[in-house]
């Protein structure tokens, strides 16, 4: 069964909040993945502060409207998952390293603030050092 309007309403506050709140959206088609890998994915991405939500395209792209994220709208079509993160590269990096073991996942795009990025701009995120590395560098370099 569906969900009722009150539910899709309620879905669609919680991901415009999240879009609000989050620096990175990783946008992923996933088919063909088995509930064990999506698992995997969403606790690889939990031990480095980030999340993967499956969402209804319909209600993504409602949720997106008003939000820095608007230009992603195009991106949502056929079975998709989100990678979202508050460190601007941590969601970039599991995703790009999950489907890079992966073939079933496809990174088909990401938003970093008002920046749209293609697949290849995920890779380059991906291969920068996160927050926190960059951060135990200064301090090495200060000690």
């Amino acid at each position: 069964m569906g969900m009722s309007r009150a539910e899709k309403n309620e879905e669609i506050v919680a991901l415009n909040q999240r879009f609000n709140e989050e620096e990175l959206v990783v946008v992923t088609q996933y088919s063909g993945l088995t509930v064990k890998e999506l698992t995997d994915l969403r606790n690889e991405l939990r031990k480095n502060g980030a999340k993967f939500k499956v969402i209804k395209n319909r209600l993504a792209q409602r949720a997106l409207k008003g939000t820095k994220f608007e230009k992603l709208e195009d991106m949502f079509a056929g079975p998709t998952g989100i990678a979202t993160s508050k460190d601007p590269v941590a969601a970039a990096k599991v995703t790009f390293e999950f489907a890079k073991k992966n073939q079933k996942l496809i990174i088909v795009g990401a938003g970093m603030g008002e920046t749209v990025l293609d697949p290849k701009g995920v890779e380059a995120l991906a291969k920068l050092p996160s927050l926190d590395e960059i951060r135990s560098r200064l301090v090495g370099l200060l000690v």
